[in-house]
């Protein structure tokens, strides 16, 4: 069965019109004769959206009870069973209720399309899960409800369905999309004229990235590689001189200029690596195309203008900018240019811009990449075969007659060796002394330096000739590969730091450590001072006896005016300091963010430290008073003479009392307890015990027929502190029974789970949604409408802080059928040690 095809009308935010369009959509194709069917679609009480319904077969939702209400969702099986050729499927993002075929919407509409129905439906801009980050950022609320891009860009057609932001107040103002007692939040909140301009740009930009994709697919489907200018885009051709700065502002300025305009800066490096670019110098180019809101690119290509043009007719660019030549004039003697070949193969559908700049003519000058040392070794050795070589190869060769020619193919072989070894003098040395040789040991006349045969006074200058080429061809070869590998070695060490960077996981001696081990050095210390006059101090250090001063150390690498790397054990020569330049930056960078973060920790703790107190003194101020006035209130009372009191009021007024102290008692409890963990002075005494020695006592606060407890005898002994488990267990239950409805009792229970026990107190209370269910946990958090006199808020955040000190794990989860279920993991006897929060072992006896 072939697959159906989906349709999505895209909007920028709630009451553009995406349903009404659709349902526009839907009356076309039944007027064509179509089998349209509505599966699922939301009118949200909107007059205008209901009319449109009108006409159209509705096919039956589904009733989904959850918490004790009734949803409505699609019935994927109904759909299937009507099978028409189009069903509508409104706010393709939405989440099912939980018991539904499938999680998301989304997958129900994969379904349809599986079994070849046509589907329509619609999503917002803000709904995209790529755009989460962007949208929160923006409207300052984040999107539960989310569907992945690829849903939407694998749809057959997506139709974007715009409104201008006052349009869309006013259509917010006139109640046209939310009833009247919710538009001024709405205009004043979310429909604000800024988020709505922000939320039509993204889906502007995202649909025309669509569309673009589409393009580029098109067109390389039907291999057309003629430019079509649909977009202005511009190429600005880099060589990493500095005039690459002047050519992207132009470029920027040129995209200014026509609406969507785009920038890409293209660097063209030879294959082979060994190009003259600045690093740095593209660095700085780089940052500066990406602030500008262009990209960046890095292209290998042996031919520059031919790998240019590849670049700019595979991106389908209109333009390329390009500075003029910074060649001197006699060097055009080699070839007119790049900009000159650019400019004449460009062909009449792509401008070329030749900028000037303060470089032009100024000869290249950018540094040229030199070959590296081959090494003290293979010097001596390749001097040694230079010149001993062809003393040693006439001997040999004194003793058998091999002919003149074959006599030059082995003084040949002996050049070459030196050049493998010694680079190229040792082998011009060996073509010089062996040509010498050839001619006095074996041209005619022979033993002398003349030579009778002009023939042979040819063969020895070619002989010398070849030699040379060949020893320079094999010593450029060898450098590079020596030079190769070392870049290699570099760009392992520099992706390692980059991606230190980006994952932000190295600490100060780590990287240390890494530059030790890197450049063979005994110590290595970071140091820093406050001033010029102020002495050094070290900010961290890896091995035996660090420097304290940069004058101390054998290699020192300055960062900044006030900070320097300092590195003993040899000297390093020039070329390692590149590299070393980097890691000395990088530890700048490492020891700058740990002190953020140690300070922001601080502030953390600041802030928290604020916020307690602050809801301390909140909760002092009420609930603490409330059963003192009570208490004064009765013992007012009882101590009054105007008043005869009988002996019931006299007990109810106690009652009071006693009550009014039990209040104060738990509160003050809890707050104490809250300071010590927030502190950190709960020491647990941990031992082994049984379960059900704990719980049974930590239920005495609450009506015995309010809890059932189901605590099996076989469970497995806990390592706990009884005394905080006790806390704890009371906390929860007091909690449930405070939420649970009258008559229905909370359950009690516990289970083991591989090495862990769980306890559960299980309510069926109104419970409590997924995004507030970390959130009870936290101090003075009172979830819902919960009275004033319900307590501070510190009872379950009290609970998990023993049950974390301890060891263990409390987390929230639903009922199932309604209510909240506490879950309390504790660790089970015999499973060794437990470690406290501070990272010490708790003994157990």
């Amino acid at each position: 069965m072939a697959r159906g095809r989906l349709r999505i009308y895209l909007g920028a935010a709630p009451g553009v019109g995406k349903t009404y369009a659709m349902l526009s959509e839907a009356h076309r194709r039944v007027e064509r004769g179509t089998d349209c069917v509505v599966a699922f679609v939301e009118h949200h009480k909107r007059p205008r959206t209901e009319v449109m319904l009108h006409g159209l077969e509705q096919l039956p939702r589904k009733d989904l009870e959850y918490r004790g209400t009734v949803f409505t969702e699609m019935d994927v099986d109904a759909v299937l069973a009507r099978h028409p050729q189009v069903a509508l499927v409104d706010e393709l993002a939405h989440t099912n209720v939980p018991g539904s075929r499938n999680e998301k919407r989304w997958q129900d509409v994969e379904e349809l399309l599986a079994a070849g129905i046509d589907v329509i439906s619609t999503v917002n801009i803000q709904h995209l899960e790529s755009l989460g980050d962007v949208v929160e950022s923006i409207t300052g609320v984040r999107q539960r409800e989310t569907v992945p891009d690829e849903v939407v860009r694998r749809a057959d057609q997506i139709e974007l369905v715009d409104m201008s932001p006052p349009a869309l107040r006013r259509r917010m103002a006139h109640g046209n999309i939310y009833k009247s007692d919710k538009v001024d939040a709405a205009l004043s909140n979310y429909f604000r004229p800024g988020n709505l301009t922000a939320l039509r740009e993204l889906a502007l930009l995202w649909v025309a990235d669509r569309v673009d994709e589409y393009l580029t697919e098109y067109r390389s489907d039907h291999r057309v590689s003629k430019i079509w200018g649909s977009r202005e885009r511009i190429v600005v051709g880099l060589t990493g001189g500095p005039e690459g700065r002047t050519l992207i502002r132009r470029a920027a300025r040129l995209a200014e200029k026509g609406a969507g305009g785009e920038v890409m800066a293209v660097y063209i490096a030879r294959s082979d690596g060994l190009t003259s670019a600045s690093p740095k110098e593209l660095a700085v180019q780089r940052t500066l195309v990406e602030d500008l809101g262009g990209t960046f690119h890095h292209v290998i290509g042996e031919d520059v203008s031919s790998a240019l043009l590849d670049f700019a007719r595979g991106v389908n660019a209109t333009q390329i900018v390009l500075g003029v030549s910074r060649r001197k004039g006699w060097q055009y003697v080699f070839g007119p240019g790049v900009g000159a070949t650019v400019a004449r193969e460009s062909g009449p559908d792509l401008d070329v811009h030749l900028i000037t700049h303060d470089e032009a003519g100024k000869g290249r000058g950018l540094p040229v990449a030199r070959g590296a040392r081959l090494g003290r070794s293979r010097i001596i050795w390749g001097w040694i075969v230079g010149v001993g070589g062809p003393v040693i190869l006439t001997l040999l060769l004194n003793t058998v007659d091999l002919g003149l020619a074959n006599d030059m193919l082995l003084f040949l072989t002996v050049t070459v060796a030196a050049a493998l070894l010694g680079g190229l003098y040792p082998a011009l040395a060996s073509a010089a002394f062996g040509s010498l040789l050839l001619n006095y040991f074996y041209t005619p006349p022979i033993h002398r330096l003349t030579i009778a045969d002009p023939k042979n006074i040819v063969a020895l200058v070619i002989f010398f000739a070849v030699a040379v080429s060949v020893a320079s061809v094999v010593d450029l070869a060898a450098r590079r590969t020596h030079l190769a590998a070392r870049l290699r070695a570099e760009s392992e060490i520099l992706s390692f730091l980059a991606g230190s960077v980006l994952r932000g996981e190295t600490t100060l001696e780590a990287l240390l450590e890494r530059v030790r081990e890197t450049f063979g050095m005994e110590s290595v210390a970071l140091l820093e001072r406050e001033s010029d006059v102020d002495p050094w101090t070290c900010a961290g250090s890896v091995g035996p006896t660090p420097c304290v001063r940069p004058e101390d150390a054998d290699v020192d690498m300055p960062v900044g005016d006030n900070m320097a790397l300092a590195l003993s054990g040899r000297v390093l020569p020039a070329s390692d300091r590149r590299v070393l330049a980097a890691f000395a930056a990088q530890a700048a960078v490492v020891l700058d963010r740990q002190r953020l973060q140690h300070e922001a920790d601080q502030a953390k703790e600041l802030a928290e430290g604020n916020r307690i107190r602050t809801a301390l003194l909140a909760a002092v101020s009420h609930d603490l008073r409330t059963p003192l006035a009570g208490i004064k209130a009765a013992v007012s009372s009882l101590r009054s003479d105007d008043v005869a009191w009988s002996e019931e009021d006299q007990a109810e007024l106690l009652a009071g009392i006693e009550d009014g102290a039990d209040r104060l008692d738990h509160l003050v409890g809890n707050l104490l307890d809250m300071s010590r963990l927030q502190t950190g002075t709960v020491s647990p005494l941990i031992r082994e015990i049984d379960l059900d020695e704990v719980v049974p006592m930590a239920l005495g606060g609450v009506p015995e027929e309010s809890v059932e407890l189901e605590i099996p005898e076989t469970l497995p002994m806990v390592v706990v502190d009884p005394g905080l488990l006790e806390r704890a267990v009371a906390n929860l239950v007091e909690n449930a029974v405070k939420y649970s409805p009258g008559g229905v009792p909370v359950l009690v229970s516990a289970s083991t789970l591989a090495d862990r026990v769980e306890v559960r107190v299980v309510d069926r209370g109104p419970g409590v949604p997924d995004e507030a269910k970390d959130r009870i946990f936290e101090p003075f958090q009172r979830y819902g409408d919960a009275p004033r006199g319900a307590g501070v808020g510190l009872g379950l955040a009290v609970a998990r802080g023993f049950a974390e000190a301890m060891g263990g794990t409390l987390n929230a989860e639903d009922t199932p059928g309604g209510g909240l279920t506490m879950v309390l993991t504790l660790r089970s006897a015999g499973q060794g040690p437990l470690v406290s929060p501070d990272g010490s072992a708790s003994v157990v006896s």
